[in-house]
């Protein structure tokens, strides 16, 4: 496998960072995930925007271009002969010393990977995820906005190992105020009586999937609404589905020990995977 880095295409075991490097020291740095079908790119400027949007907001200045980095994302699906794949561009803040000051970073670290990738939750697109409610909470917006896709995930970790221990697929986190976030990689949507419902995006990332999939709700006829969600919503729902760019679409079918609505996918969110894939095979950025 060829990572890029700061300029050149290097073999894996060559891929390496300095230890003073901030986003290593510190999670100081951003990224994003993003997929490869069939030789395309899915929704790639999208990504680039959000990516220069998280930069924006924590004051990381990019030493290149939205198109330059598209290129290089491109490129490194080509060196890799990769037409199905994940692929990870990382910017951090770069090679500094052992204190806070990010003006002590003068040249940001640049990676980007790409490897093979299929469904992330194998057989279980079938049969439904299990998830936990956890007790950690979301980061708040006025702390460290979720909106920022930052190497600083911890706490999107620690709800993880907490899912882990309570045999959980996936974990869902609520915020400060007791309303539900979003998973631990993923954004999250209720079905009650034909409508979708999610949270508003101020407590979660303005995931990339999440537009996809309401893009595709509104073209099947399907209501969508922002609204607050608490646990009534979520052991009572329909429906209970997850987005992201590794998850896809997915469904939820057991919270906590409950099943949700008849325990198996349902109706709403076949259309959506479907959908879905139908985009996922027709757009994109073309690699070759």
């Amino acid at each position: 496998m060829l990572i890029y880095l700061n300029g050149e295409f290097v073999l894996q075991e060559d891929a390496k960072v300095s230890v003073f490097d901030h986003g290593l020291l510190y999670g100081d740095g951003i990224f994003e995930g993003i997929r490869a079908y069939n030789g395309r790119v899915f929704r790639l400027h999208e990504h680039i925007d959000r990516m220069w949007d998280s930069a924006k907001t924590i004051d990381l200045k990019i030493p290149i271009s939205k198109k330059e980095m598209e290129e290089i994302i491109l490129e490194t699906l080509r060196k890799n002969n990769l037409k199905d794949a994940y692929v990870r561009p990382i910017i951090t803040r770069g090679v500094g010393d052992l204190g806070l000051d990010p003006r002590k970073c003068s040249v940001p670290t640049i990676i980007v990977i790409a490897t093979s990738w299929g469904a992330m939750y194998g057989d279980l697109y079938d049969k439904g995820l299990t998830a936990i409610t956890c007790s950690i909470r979301r980061n708040p917006a006025e702390a460290l906005p979720p909106n920022v896709k930052s190497l600083n995930y911890l706490n999107n970790i620690m709800g993880k190992i907490e899912a882990n221990y309570k045999g959980g697929d996936e974990a869902i986190f609520f915020d400060t105020n007791g309303y539900v976030a979003e998973g631990s990689g993923d954004n999250i949507y209720v079905v009650k009586n034909g409508v979708i419902l999610t949270p508003h995006t101020i407590n979660n990332l303005r995931g990339i999937t999440r537009l996809v999939l309401i893009e595709c709700a509104e073209e099947l006829g399907i209501p969508v609404y922002e609204q607050n969600l608490g646990y009534f919503d979520l052991y009572s729902a329909d429906e209970v589905i997850v987005t992201g760019s590794a998850a896809e679409v997915t469904p939820v079918t057991k919270i906590d020990g409950r099943e949700i609505g008849t325990g198996k996918p349902g109706p709403i969110v076949k259309q959506l995977m479907s959908a879905f894939k139908t985009k996922t095979e027709t757009e994109g950025n073309p690699v070759y």
